[in-house]
């Protein structure tokens, strides 16, 4: 069994049996923008809950930063250009 420290990429099969590397949205804390502001675009662009919007705007708060979504790159770059429309600094990075 593998574990976190193991592992240098996560890898997920598509149905064709494909390899693709996993992506993830990387939100940063910032002073402009309301916590609501915050839990409304990650709700719109994730398509999350409002519990899980609110616990990751929780984490980008008191954390700094938070993961707010895992996909493949096309994807990531998508939900990362509609959070960037608000101003938020965001990233997409391999995981």
């Amino acid at each position: 069994m593998s574990t976190p420290d193991t592992l240098e990429k996560q890898i997920e099969s598509t149905n064709d049996g494909e390899q693709l590397e996993s992506w993830v949205v990387v939100v940063y804390d910032n002073d402009h923008n309301t916590t609501d502001e915050v839990v409304m675009i990650l709700m719109i662009s994730t398509h999350c809950t409002l519990e899980e919007a609110e616990i990751e705007m929780w984490e980008v708060h008191h954390l700094g930063k938070s993961v707010v979504h895992h996909g493949g790159k096309d994807e990531c770059d998508e939900v990362a250009a509609v959070i960037r429309q608000i101003g938020i600094q965001v990233e997409v990075v391999s995981e």
